[in-house]
């Protein structure tokens, strides 16, 4: 392929995109882990362009603050005269006077493009040598595509938007995936003289392939291999089509990669996470974001990870995790809940209904069961009792917690921060700790067991606790008069 001074992208999202019935602009809408617009300039980026020009208008700030954080992305603002003509006219124009090369045009709301098929749509193109080639695609349903109209010899014709089309051209299968390469001196030239005499009122950027070809200049097509590679996003309907593809291809190229996942069809791995050879995904597994899960890992069944690193050989079970670290060996679940800020070391664990957030979890320990760990620093070999809670605030602050190594708590702990546990100390069941404990010490905050009788009787009279206190003090009386019958 040529170098990249040899290639301008421009990328259209200008659009209202009304069908979708969203306040969030369309090309915004997420699947697979970026947006519609996202998918578009990844593909594109992997060309060699010289500039890559992304055309605004509708919310026009919310989609330039996204492209914010995308290095080498030009914005260019279409003006009142709608059309994709005009905003590729608009686009054509900021580009270096002396620009000759090709002008590959794409639309922000096609995001299952892939690299290889516009890198062979590029060389076919010069190749031909003509001024401009299209890609196309059959549809079983064209509707709502415009249509690629070719002459008797199967020549490219001219393209009918499917509001312009006849009854004869909207039978056409073939559609216009609005993908296009052109000479950029023929483009600029066609741009000058397309019209708006059309049933929107608009500049078509279709219009160009007809007055090429009206001037006897060539124009190409060629037909994508997969159809749906093609489809547009327009509405809810759509957008869930396109995200349950794209899902598919990731599916499989991870499998590829050798990765088990024992059920495609319940499982959703964004384009932006990364899997290691021998992972195991379970049914029911989201893997979000930029999420990495190394060798060896099994994640699910019933699991969702966000932007989370799970490490060699690590256990991730019916859990819910956000901006986690999970050590080598370490498992998790089921039912836990891993906040940001969660790290667990190698050969930790965290167990069931435990909750985790801005905690460290030294190599080997263990927080079983029923849980809070918040704003704490765990070391090596502890082993939190059942009902462990770190009270980490106090309604205006959050305060640390920390447990040294080889720390052994009892049940049903209640730790009061700012509290330092240290090495090798021990707490007894029920401890509620609101002091320093030493290392190697005994904690227990024990008070005498004081038994109020008759308390229900005289503050719940007629409740049916007060009912039942009574018909057991009845049952107590008649079996000791029972005994005292026996011994007799």
């Amino acid at each position: 392929m040529s170098d990249n001074t040899d290639l301008a992208i421009i990328i259209l999202a200008a659009g209202q995109g009304t069908r979708m019935r969203s306040a969030l602009p369309k090309v915004l809408h997420p699947i697979g882990g970026r947006t519609l617009l996202g998918h578009v300039l990844h593909t594109a980026q992997q060309l060699p362009a010289s500039v890559v020009r992304v055309v605004v208008r509708h919310e026009r700030d919310r989609i330039v603050q996204a492209l914010e954080d995308i290095p080498g992305v030009e914005v260019v603002d279409q003006d009142e005269v709608p059309g994709t003509g005009r905003a590729v006219q608009l686009a054509v124009d900021g580009l270096p006077a002396d620009f000759d090369g090709d002008v590959l045009v794409l639309s922000g709301d096609v995001p299952l493009l892939e690299t290889d098929t516009l890198a062979s749509l590029l060389e076919e193109h010069r190749a031909a040598a003509v001024e401009a080639t299209l890609l196309s695609a059959t549809l079983d349903d064209p509707t709502g595509y415009g249509r690629v109209i070719r002459d008797a010899d199967g020549s490219v014709a001219r393209i009918v938007e499917d509001k312009d089309a006849s009854d004869d051209e909207a039978a056409v299968a073939e559609i216009n995936a609005g993908v296009y390469v052109f000479r950029a001196a023929s483009l600029r030239e066609s741009l000058a003289r397309v019209g708006t005499a059309n049933a929107q009122g608009e500049v078509y950027l279709t219009d160009v392939v007809r007055l090429l070809r009206e001037s006897g200049r060539q124009v190409a097509a060629r037909a994508a291999a997969d159809a749906r590679i093609a489809l547009g996003v327009n509405d809810r309907v759509q957008l869930a089509e396109a995200a349950a593809i794209l899902n598919a291809r990731i599916v499989r190229r991870w499998q590829r990669e050798g990765v088990t996942v024992q059920d495609p069809a319940t499982t959703w791995i964004d384009d932006t996470a990364t899997l290691a050879q021998d992972v195991t995904i379970l049914p029911n597994t989201h893997i979000l974001g930029a999420t990495t899960i190394a060798e060896g890992a099994t994640v699910g069944p019933d699991t969702s990870l966000l932007d989370c690193e799970v490490g060699e050989g690590a256990s991730v079970r019916r859990t819910d995790a956000t901006l986690a670290v999970i050590g080598a060996g370490a498992t998790v679940g089921p039912f836990a809940y891993l906040r940001a800020g969660a790290e667990l070391a190698a050969g930790a664990k965290v167990g069931t209904y435990v909750e985790v957030k801005n905690s460290q979890i030294g190599e080997g320990s263990k927080v079983p069961h029923l849980s809070y760990v918040g704003d704490t620093t765990i070391g090596r070999g502890v082993n939190l009792g059942a009902g462990a809670i770190t009270a980490n605030y106090d309604d205006i602050t959050k305060h640390r917690t920390e447990i040294g190594d080889e720390v052994h708590t009892g049940s049903h702990n209640v730790f009061v921060a700012p509290v330092r546990i240290g090495a090798g100390a021990k707490t007894g069941a029920g401890a509620v700790i609101r002091k320093d404990v030493p290392a190697g010490a005994l904690a227990l905050s024990v008070a005498p067991q004081r038994n109020v009788e008759g308390w229900v009787d005289k503050n719940r009279a007629g409740t049916a606790a007060a009912e039942a206190a009574e018909r057991a003090r009845s049952a107590e009386k008649a079996a000791d008069g029972a005994q005292e019958q026996d011994d007799h």
